[in-house]
């Protein structure tokens, strides 16, 4: 195969003249080419030359015109951006590693070594950039086949591909997730064995992975390879432990594991935001520790919801994933995702909704994109019936907060104000009395302005003795 006629933009020719004046020979390599056979787009491009990739990226550069080059001068690399292409050079090499490191000792060595130092036969794909072969796919892995055939597969043996760096693993399941392809069988199985070792990984580099699937189209492929392969198992237990049905009694629960999948499949029709697919994915994580059994009602699992906000900082903190506004937020959404489904249950009152529009603020419509995922059941007249409510739900919200200017809203008199009108230091009464304005505002009996806020504070300060001042 010669791919000459897709390599047209100027970075190809540029280097392949300057390969030519200084007698190396160039390739790409890795998934750029992959990603060029599936029609992907790509804005990565690894070169590997038969020599220094630091010099040529030099003279490359110098031909350009790019002023920045970053150099890596221990790994033998270097790298600048060009027309909004990041472009790598490395020297080509081989590599061996040692048993408790994923970092490998690193030597010279030619296109075929490496080449069988790649993750995957769909990532060792090169192609040349030499003047005489210009455009030639090398391919000793068959990969171009495998491409066809849809199969990630290990250019060496599995064992030791997953072994050197367990790391590939968690590619190995990203790509199938990713390209919905399959994993070989030798591979999965492969994967299965080395599971455990993955704790020679960094969560950082676990984490950068596994959001990439949950990046995915459709991220319950990718969780379920994680759960079979017992990778899951290794850094996520307590997804893990949403796995499995009880039967007491004849009565039985879903099965959570799979359930939270199909919200997370469901959720990714609306949204890419990597934050709300991982309040999908945390939504029920504190099912398994609030699970109870009751003879007249069955499986029951009161406050996960409550419980499963409280897990939220642990949980984040030990994947290492960020602990500022984006952990808050998920935190919010999985404290509050049963609320629109109460009102959906049951009578939608003004007051039930201004709660829900006060604590969600602006996160109300990922709030119901959450819930309107959350419907799963298998039965379809229940599904209808119970979107069509969950739309009145909606409306109903559109319509309080048109009138009442709820969402993130703050009492009209601030605690400065009360302190100021009553002449208070900053003390419990002061909170007491916002607090009661707060409150009648959320439960409708004063509106939300300024006037009516202030005629009731003075209701409420005589009752508590406060000294109401003269007009």
């Amino acid at each position: 195969m010669n791919l000459k006629e897709h390599l047209s933009h100027p970075i190809f020719k540029a280097i392949s003249e300057v390969s030519s004046e200084n007698g190396t020979s160039t390739f790409v390599i890795g998934g750029f080419v992959r990603d060029l056979i599936l029609k992907r787009v790509s804005k990565d491009i690894d070169f590997v030359v038969l020599g220094s990739g630091i010099d040529l990226a030099q003279k490359v550069a110098e031909r350009l015109e790019v002023k920045k080059v970053a150099y890596y001068k221990n790994f033998g690399t270097a790298a600048f951006v060009f027309d909004g292409l990041e472009i790598e050079f490395v020297g080509a090499r081989k590599e061996s590693y040692q048993r408790d490191s994923r970092k490998p000792i690193v030597e010279n060595g030619s296109l075929q070594d490496d080449q069988n130092r790649r993750d995957f036969t769909i990532n060792a794909l090169a192609i040349s950039i030499s003047k005489s072969t210009f455009g030639e796919v090398l391919d000793p892995f068959e990969g171009l086949e495998d491409i066809q055939k849809k199969i990630i597969r290990t250019p060496l043996q599995p064992d030791q591909t997953y072994s050197d760096d367990p790391l590939r693993m968690m590619r190995a399941v990203r790509f199938a997730s990713q390209l919905n392809f399959k994993i070989e069988a030798e591979s999965l199985e492969s994967i299965r064995k080395n599971a455990k070792r993955l704790d020679i990984i960094s969560k950082e580099r676990i984490i950068t992975e596994l959001n990439k699937i949950i990046l995915s189209s459709k991220p319950s492929v990718g969780f379920k390879l994680l759960f079979d392969t017992k990778l899951l198992h290794q850094f996520f237990p307590e997804m893990v432990a949403l796995h499995g049905v009880e039967v007491k009694n004849g009565k039985s629960h879903k099965d959570n594991f799979y359930h939270t999948l199909e919200v997370l499949d469901n959720i990714c029709e609306d949204t890419d935001d990597l934050w709300l697919r991982w309040a999908a994915i945390m939504h029920d994580i504190a099912k398994p520790p609030t699970k109870r059994f009751n003879d007249k009602v069955g499986w029951t699992f009161h406050g996960h919801e409550d419980l499963g906000a409280r897990l939220t900082p642990k949980i984040f903190k030990h994947l290492k994933l960020p602990l500022d506004h984006k952990m808050k937020y998920v935190q919010k959404l999985v404290r509050l995702h049963l609320r629109p489904i109460s009102l959906v249950n049951g009578n939608v009152t003004d007051t039930a909704v201004r709660r829900l529009l006060f604590e969600a603020g602006d996160d109300i419509d990922d709030l119901m994109t959450l819930c309107n995922a959350d419907i799963t059941s298998k039965n379809d007249f229940k599904v209808q019936k119970y979107k069509a409510n969950f739309e009145k739900v909606k409306k109903k919200l559109r319509d309080v907060e048109e009138k009442d200017q709820i969402r993130n809203f703050q009492p009209p008199i601030s605690g400065r104000e009360i302190m100021d009108i009553f002449q208070l230091t900053p003390c419990k009464i002061v909170g007491d009395l916002k607090n009661e304005i707060k409150e009648a505002i959320l439960e409708g009996k004063i509106k939300n302005n300024y006037n009516e806020a202030y005629e009731f504070m003075l209701i409420k300060a005589a009752e508590m003795n406060l000294s109401v001042p003269k007009k």
